[in-house]
């Protein structure tokens, strides 16, 4: 939707964004922008309400062509009720925004948010945080691969300005956020012929070497002295051979004996289901099942570059094709992991476990982590059990399951905690080794 979009700036805007509670007139501080009353007139208009993210468009008369400082367009933005605003409402009210500015070819756009952010007591850095995230995530489009078929909208360039000092930096660290997270929805729509591990394991040293990162890529005979056999395992039957990624996050303060938190990311880049091969439609829209590591990324990348924790943070990106060919693993097969359990394969199309079982098991031998977070597009039974609406978790710490619940609402990305019980493992039993990678019944 937009080129680029920045914060600051002297050039006029294109339009102004003032506030509304529902039922009420446009806050006070909008008075500054309707020297002729429009702004308050259009309040009055039927379809104008205050109702959250309902946007109420007004035209100072004569403001273009006079010397008045009023805007050539104001935007009253409904807050809805003012009990119920919260930091997050200003997210989707960013994305609401991207839109409109999109349509009326907007370069500037000034955001005066502060008085009814202040009406309702909340961080204004924060409000101001959110809505720039949702602006940029909901500017980002995908044209790189578009040819010479296809005729693409230019897009154009776009700057966010504020009164508000403290808003501005929030608008700052809100696109800083959207630039990582729009990082993360690059790599998952790349498809498979471009990001193989190897063009993955590029990509993740070209950002690490603008970010400050450290990163290590482990291939071929390294994984085998590594003892990572389920990466290997699964990433046999592809030409384009599996690799650990391997990203370092340590501030300046840290102390060399501090225990890092680690995030593993299942990174298929492709997964056909093996020998276990998806039928009908299933296998579409697996270029996707490399999110988890994706996600990874881009949250190292913001690490990095915009939160800036004063926490070691290291990254495992369990990079795999699950493919098919006389070198594929086979139901029946039996992987025994670095720390000795033994899986029967009895289903190659559960391989995302199996990759992600070699960076919990090295992040707990070799990481001496103070705590372990893995993100993966696991399993549709997720999605069938909780839809669209909430992530599953498993946690068995009560304190990171609460540290992570609070940072789920506040980004907007709400998990729900699944159970996590020892009877459950009476299923997961084999026959003939310790465990089965996928339980024959449900």
């Amino acid at each position: 939707m937009f080129d680029s979009i920045s914060v600051g700036g002297r050039s006029a805007p294109s339009a102004v964004v003032v506030g509304r509670f529902k039922d009420k007139p446009a806050h006070a501080s909008s008075k500054a922008y309707d020297p002729d009353g429009s702004v308050a007139e259009a309040c009055q208009r039927p379809e104008s309400s205050g109702e959250y993210l309902n946007l109420t468009h007004a035209f100072p008369k004569g403001s273009a062509r006079s010397k008045t400082k009023a805007p050539p367009r104001v935007i009253v933005a409904g807050l809805g009720t003012q009990d119920k605003l919260t930091a997050g409402c200003f997210r989707d009210l960013g994305a609401a925004l991207a839109k409109v500015a999109s349509s009326i070819k907007a370069t500037s756009l000034s955001i005066d948010l502060s008085g009814p952010i202040k009406d309702c007591k909340l961080d204004e850095g924060a409000c101001a945080s959110a809505l720039a995230e949702g602006f940029g995530l909901m500017g980002w489009s995908y044209n790189k691969l578009r040819g010479t078929a296809t005729t693409t909208s230019k897009f154009g360039k776009i700057s966010l300005t504020s009164p508000s000092k403290a808003f501005e930096t929030g608008l700052s660290r809100g696109l800083g956020l959207a630039e990582s997270a729009n990082m993360a929805r690059d790599l998952s729509q790349t498809p498979p012929n471009i990001a193989t591990p190897a063009w993955m394991a590029s990509e993740a040293q070209k950002m690490a070497r603008k970010a400050g990162l450290k990163c290590t890529v482990y291939k071929g005979a390294q994984l085998d002295s590594m003892g990572l056999t389920g990466c290997k395992t699964v990433g046999a039957a592809s030409e384009n051979a599996p690799c650990m990624i391997r990203l370092e996050y340590t501030p300046k303060n840290a102390g060399k004996k501090a225990k890092p938190v680690v995030l593993v990311g299942k990174t298929m880049t492709y997964d056909s289901g093996g020998l276990s091969i998806k039928v009908g439609g299933g296998m579409k829209g697996m270029k996707r099942d490399k999110d988890g590591g994706c996600a990874v990324f881009g949250a190292m990348h913001a690490i990095a570059a915009v939160v800036k924790p004063r926490q070691r943070v290291v990254a495992l990106l369990m990079c795999a094709e699950n493919s098919i060919s006389d070198e594929a693993y086979r139901p029946d097969d039996v992987i025994e992991f670095a720390n000795g359990v033994t899986v029967e394969v009895t289903n190659t199309d559960a391989e995302g476990r199996l990759v992600l079982a070699d960076g919990l098991v090295h992040a707990c031998r070799k990481e001496d982590a103070s705590s372990i977070i893995d993100l993966a597009t696991l399993t549709g039974g997720v999605v069938i059990a909780l839809g669209s609406a909430f992530a599953g978790m498993w946690c068995d710490d009560d304190k990171l399951r609460g540290q992570i619940e609070d940072a789920a609402g506040a980004s907007g990305e709400r998990v729900w905690r699944l159970p996590h019980d020892e009877q459950y493992r009476e299923m997961m039993k084999s026959p003939i080794a310790d465990i089965v990678n996928s339980a024959p019944v449900r």
